[in-house]
């Protein structure tokens, strides 16, 4: 166990969203229902257990959660607005993509795809990304330059490597935004 005073750096906060995305799907694999409410609740859960643990403060929990929640709500939206496949809202070869990370990321979004639809306009709003939050796997583009990142594992979103930029969307929300203007 760490010092619960020490900040955590971008390498522990992106263990924890691993190990609370595990969580997750490990409660989303028992459930009778997969529902929106009950996604929050028991990401609401695993936040507080991390905290038990002592693997986080409550502030870094409730950041992870938020970067959790931020990923999935994006892939699961993605999947409602398009019917593609996950291969598309990452962007890579899925190879790259570890077998136990993929199956969780797509088992807890696909479970809750029904309810996101009914939510996806909500959704689009909370789709930005920034430098020092935590992202789970895919490629985003900077806002200002539009050079591309790939993720193949959850990591701390640095400063855009071509601009200096903070801010960041989903590679695949531009392509659409494209294909909707051709």
């Amino acid at each position: 166990m760490t010092d619960p005073d020490q900040p955590k750096t971008g390498d522990q906060l992106t263990t924890a969203y691993e190990r609370m995305l595990a969580r997750v799907h490990e409660a989303f694999e028992y459930a009778e229902e997969a529902t929106l409410p009950r996604f929050r609740h028991v990401l609401g859960e695993v936040r507080d257990k991390t905290i038990e643990l002592g693997e986080l403060t409550r502030e870094e929990a409730d950041r992870v959660a938020a970067y959790l929640e931020r990923d999935i709500e994006d892939a699961a939206n993605y999947l409602v607005r398009t019917g593609e496949d996950l291969r598309q809202w990452w962007r890579f070869d899925l190879e790259q993509v570890e077998d136990r990370l993929l199956d969780m990321f797509t088992g807890v979004a696909d479970q809750t795809r029904v309810q996101w639809q009914q939510l996806a306009e909500q959704a689009w709003v909370a789709s930005h990304y920034r430098a020092g939050e935590i992202s789970g796997p895919g490629s985003l583009l900077c806002t200002e330059c539009g050079a591309e990142i790939e993720f193949h594992q959850p990591s701390e979103i640095p400063l855009c490597p071509k601009c200096g930029a903070s801010l960041f969307e989903r590679a695949n929300d531009r392509a659409e935004e494209r294909g909707a203007q051709a």
